[in-house]
């Protein structure tokens, strides 16, 4: 057991550099995170590309779904900007990381290959909630063993079907389920089917009973996405396997805090 909560960069390092690109990444490996956190998908031409959203409008200075766009048309698209979205549509520009506006959306290979070489873990999340991927699970465990990451990798998603496919096709691999709110008996529901955590919202900690049913039924807790200092001492105090954070270093800090390192 780890004497302290790991930390995984949400999205990478993605308080000081665009989220899920290189940068963001390689912010967190010079950070000293223990992990990060990010999201798959497949375009068009059937890359996995490293992206949260369904569409490219939030993230790049680009429209349209990941699903109906090649690889090329992603790649094209400057991936430095935080655009604020309502109903679907860009209501303004939000932020802008000026410094990284040469950013791209990544593959998830070129991540593989900046991990690979560090002692990071990598929490995959499968994006197949709104969008079915065909064979999304299949390609990303290939992947995942052909960089030989299966000790260091887990797999999560809203989408309880995906990891119970993960599953399926790899019993041994590492999942959790994902999930925001107003579920009852989660530690039984992921005990039932398997898996090696939960990825709860932190506001599930507040649950009376939660935190020592999930210790009970041997699951771990990797909590999202906890940005506040009063929430990481929270977490600290609850004893989770994880933390995952756009602010990594802030996380650190207070979770090193008192602790033998």
């Amino acid at each position: 057991m780890a004497e302290r909560a790991l930390v995984w960069a949400h999205r990478g390092a993605s308080g000081y550099a665009p989220e899920n690109t290189l940068a963001a990444f390689q912010e967190a490996i010079d950070m000293g995170a223990d992990g990060i956190e990010l999201d798959v998908q497949l375009t068009k031409d059937g890359q996995i590309v490293v992206i949260h959203d369904e569409t490219v409008d939030r993230t790049t200075d680009g429209k349209g779904w990941v699903k109906d766009l090649t690889f090329d048309e992603i790649r094209a698209l400057d991936a430095s900007y935080q655009n604020l979205m309502q109903g679907g549509e860009v209501v303004k520009l939000a932020k802008r990381f000026e410094e990284y506006e040469s950013a791209q959306i990544p593959t998830m290979e070129e991540v593989f290959e900046l991990i690979k070489p560090t002692k990071l873990w990598i929490n995959i999340e499968l994006k197949t909630g709104i969008v079915f991927y065909p064979k999304l699970e299949e390609r990303i465990v290939e992947m995942t063993k052909k960089y030989g990451m299966e000790d260091r990798v887990i797999y999560s998603s809203f989408n309880h079907y995906s990891v119970e496919k993960i599953r399926e096709i790899d019993p041994t691999a590492q999942t959790g389920l994902l999930y925001a709110d107003g579920t009852i008996d989660m530690p039984s529901y992921g005990k039932k089917y398997g898996v090696k955590a939960l990825h709860p919202a932190l506001y599930n900690l507040q649950f009376p009973g939660f935190v020592e049913e999930c210790m009970k039924e041997g699951l771990e807790l990797n909590v999202w996405t906890v940005n506040e200092p009063q929430y990481v001492e929270m977490c600290k105090a609850a004893h989770v396997h994880a933390v995952i954070t756009n602010y990594p270093d802030m996380a650190m800090e207070i979770l090193n805090q008192g602790e033998k390192l």
